[in-house]
């Protein structure tokens, strides 16, 4: 396995992003607080560039390569936020990008990706696999592979969130945090560790997809089908096996939300603090606002891992 990430790579990843990934505001609801007796702070990364805080990590791991290696191009997989982010930072980086991304991806996905210029490859999500795609192009094409989640700067770049998060708040008493392939959560439990270790860092992931709830319980990696969610930024089969050591070490519980919940809490974070959340987005709040009743007048952060759904979805979800 690859050296696991530190808290000081994720200061270095903070320094590389600055001046091209936005510092996130921290918001909070009088309402939401007195209906949970909770005291809320919401990193509101669905303000950050490309709809969410996959840029982090992506520009972090894009610039952190040597200059000859960059300029052979980036490869990539993602259902959508990471492959917007990819393509976001090579384009700022002035190097080529291919991305492979699922058929069925929201189309304001697809029609972003490809917006940034990079080149978008389709696959069935359900049928085919995305890492062997990826591999093969790599083996055609050259470049580097850069996964959504299980690299070491992608981790780092991601953990900056929290940074930010806690350089504003101070400790906090929890941090909630939405898992897909463990790349935030990881991340962000990193820095939690460090700068607030009394803080319990708790990963969520939609209903349908616990792998890792499952593979944090068996004390190995368990891998699903592809899980069938509205939150297809969590349609993950597993976490990989860095996110996975760094979950271990310092997640202190997986808990779940189901689609119901995430599309009751698209609604209530619209109306209530008038910002338009995706369904793996709300992952975060939803699981906070559930489980209110144990962190009675204790501080609380909630990542909002991004905004990028279309409008008409959007309506239908929350109509």
């Amino acid at each position: 396995m690859t050296a696991l990430p530190t808290f000081s790579d994720v200061v270095a990843a903070s320094a590389r992003i600055k001046g091209q990934a936005h510092r996130t505001p921290v918001l909070r609801s009088r309402y939401l607080n007195a209906l949970s007796g909770v005291e809320l702070f919401f990193k509101a990364e669905n303000f950050q560039r490309v709809g969410a805080f996959k840029f982090r990590g992506a520009t972090n791991a894009i610039l952190a390569l040597p200059e000859d290696v960059r300029q052979k191009g980036i490869i990539a997989f993602s259902s959508g936020n990471h492959a917007q982010a990819i393509a976001c930072a090579a384009r700022e980086a002035r190097v080529p990008a291919v991305i492979v991304m699922p058929e069925d991806a929201p189309a304001v996905k697809l029609a972003a990706t490809r917006g940034y210029g990079a080149e978008v490859v389709t696959y069935d999500r359900y049928s085919q696999d995305r890492e062997e795609i990826a591999a093969r192009l790599v083996a055609e094409r050259g470049g580097t592979l850069l996964p959504s989640f299980n690299h070491p700067d992608i981790i780092a770049g991601q953990g900056t969130a929290a940074l930010e998060l806690m350089e504003e708040t101070g400790p906090l008493d929890a941090l909630f945090v939405p898992v897909g392939g463990g790349g935030l959560a990881s991340g962000c439990a990193l820095v939690a560790h460090e700068v607030a270790p009394d803080c319990a860092v708790i990963g969520v992931e939609p209903a349908a997809g616990d792998d890792a709830r499952q593979s944090m319980a068996a004390g190995h990696i368990v891998k699903i089908a592809t899980p069938r969610t509205i939150a297809d930024g969590a349609q993950t089969t597993s976490v990989g096996d860095i996110t996975f050591a760094l979950m271990q070490r310092y997640v202190r519980d997986i808990v779940t939300v189901d689609d119901a919940a995430l599309a009751a809490t698209m609604r209530l974070l619209a109306e209530r603090m008038k910002i338009i959340v995706e369904p793996t987005g709300c992952l975060a709040p939803a699981a906070a606002l559930a489980a209110a009743p144990q962190w009675q007048g204790r501080r609380v952060g909630v990542l909002v891992s991004g905004g990028n759904i279309d409008i008409t979805r959007f309506a239908q979800l929350v109509g």
